[in-house]
């Protein structure tokens, strides 16, 4: 297993490195070492700076690494743009649906720190200017790049000081990072670089995913034996492998088993499944290899998510944003663990550690809501429905974080709404707590058709699960999916019959046949071995 990591480890190197624009990849990595770079960036007259800017820092890298900028715009990281390969449907960031903070529509210099880019500050972006790449972002190898959560995707160019709406009162000191000395040590991406933007997913670390906090930039191999130092020891991009800078595995499409199994000798350049290491018999014993045509791999090795310390949020009630004090003051209240349970700007929360996954079938198919579609307001909405059944081939039973949410819509036109929640205009919701201005704000900035009237709907978000891996001697133990017990893992999978679970008259009567004739059997074997026995003696 560690040869196969090791071989998988370099192929993924070879790819990073072609994907640079360089002439040709290193060889694969020995038995052994770790990462290694060819080159001193040290060294490079283009990156001796000073910096003032990162598109400076983008138009030095170019001068190397010439196709890199046009391979990241054709990316998911840069379009916000994600084609639905089962249903045609157009996501990605500024089309989908969700129940955190809702659209960047309007909201782009806040939402936009997490782009892989930098200046988009408006729907008139320039997503064809190269030196707006953000380099840094992912191939930082000192820990101190970070952008600022305000400016439209760039880092701080000068120390600021600056209060944050939901700290305590009072200006917080923030240090611009060092763009020259940064530039000069780059590398392949850690776990810290996809951290940044995907552990603070939702405007905080372990908010958005559960499976996918800062707890596992260092992560103990109880945690994750993948990323753990005394484990595999693997990066993010081990799995979600770079090809030309496209990331493989996506939230909108996710693939609910992988045929193939494991990658070599043939690559399909595709690694962010389980099978592609582990193959489609992953286990000695066939009793357990059974279950893998029915259950993900996930379901089983991922005994619950938020466990490395950190909450994740459960719940965020929009229709509570607003309240204040007596005195006027927005409202802003903590827990007993310090979380914020309560934000005028953003309403009632709800947090937890070590959740058990809810389980579901899913086929490789997510039915994703966006902001245009119809909505049936009569029930809880479901924003990204997955698809499957037992009955279904391609379907396996996998775990989410379900996210609990209730958000504004339009009660006429039936739809969801583009919330106006950042900036200093009169409008902006985190300004004047007023939610008639924001929504319509929004609508207007987003040429949305809006009919002025608006309610708040209770909606859901399946988060898949696949973080976290626990070790072989943590997984979930058989008994908690095969029990008649209520609160049993698989209690809402009802139309798969699971032995030690359920009850059917004629897996009962036959059942109890078969036990009555093994001990007829028995009975009648001993009656006959006495009396040859007898007779034997006797004779």
């Amino acid at each position: 297993m560690k040869t196969m990591m090791r071989r998988l480890l370099g192929i993924g190197l070879a790819a990073f490195w072609l994907g640079s624009g360089a002439a040709t990849p290193p060889p694969p990595l020995p038995a052994g070492t770790g990462p290694a770079t060819t080159a001193d960036h040290t060294q490079f007259a283009a990156l001796k700076g000073p910096f003032k800017s990162g598109p400076e820092v983008t138009k030095a890298c170019l001068s190397c690494h010439n196709q890199a900028a046009h391979q990241v715009m054709k990316s998911v990281h840069w379009t916000w743009e994600k084609i639905n390969p089962a249903t045609g449907k157009t996501l990605g960031k500024k089309f989908a649906a969700n129940n955190f903070c809702g659209s960047p529509l309007s909201n782009e210099p806040r939402c936009t720190s997490c782009h892989a880019g930098y200046g988009w500050t408006d729907m008139n972006y320039d997503f064809t200017k190269q030196d707006n790449v953000d380099c840094l972002a992912c191939h930082d190898n000192t820990g101190t790049y970070k952008k600022f959560g305000t400016d439209a995707g760039h880092p701080l160019y000068a120390d600021r000081e600056f209060e944050p709406m939901e700290g305590p009162p009072g200006k917080k000191a923030f240090k611009a990072p060092d763009l020259t000395r940064i530039a000069q040590h780059v590398g392949r991406p850690g776990r810290a670089n996809c951290g940044a933007c995907h552990f603070n997913g939702g405007g905080g670390d372990a908010v958005k995913h559960g499976d996918l906090d800062s707890s596992l930039i260092k992560p103990s191999r109880e945690l994750d034996v993948h990323m753990a130092k005394d484990g595999a020891n693997m990066s993010c991009a081990d799995c979600h492998t770079f090809n030309a800078h496209q990331p493989s595995g996506s939230r909108y499409a996710a693939r609910a088993r992988d045929p193939h199994g494991i990658d070599l000798p043939k690559d399909d350049h595709d690694r962010a499944t389980c099978e592609s290491c582990h193959g489609t018999a992953p286990h000695q014993a066939a009793r357990l290899n059974n279950h893998v045509s029915k259950v993900a791999c996930q379901t089983c090795h991922i005994p619950a998510f938020a466990r490395g310390g950190i909450a994740t949020k459960m719940m965020w009630d929009w229709s509570t944003a607003g309240r204040k004090d007596a005195d006027g003051k927005p409202l802003f209240i903590k827990d007993e663990h310090g979380h914020l349970k309560y934000s005028a700007a953003k309403g009632d929360f709800k947090y937890a550690e070590n959740v058990r996954p809810e389980y579901k079938w899913y086929n490789g198919v997510v039915h994703q809501i966006t902001i245009t579609d119809k909505i049936d307001d009569t029930r809880v909405l479901e924003l990204n429905r997955v698809e499957g059944s037992a009955s279904d081939p391609r379907a396996r039973i996998w775990p989410f974080k379900v996210m609990h949410g209730k958000q504004p819509y339009d009660t006429v036109n039936k739809t969801l709404v583009v919330n106006h929640v950042f900036g200093n205009d009169d409008t902006a919701l985190w300004k004047n707590y007023d939610y008639a201005k924001s929504i319509q704000a929004g609508m207007d900035y987003a040429g949305l058709p809006y009919s002025g009237k608006f309610g708040f709907i209770e909606t859901r978000m399946n988060w898949f699960t696949t973080h976290m891996v626990a070790p072989k001697e943590k997984a979930v133990a058989c008994q908690e999916c095969h029990t008649r017990a209520g609160d049993g893992r698989l209690a809402a999978i009802r139309d798969i019959y699971v032995p030690g679970r359920d009850s059917n008259d004629w897996v009962d009567r036959l059942g109890t046949l078969t036990i009555i004739g093994a001990i007829g059997t028995g009975l009648v074997h001993g009656t006959v071995r006495l009396i040859t026995r007898r007779r034997e003696k006797q004779s």
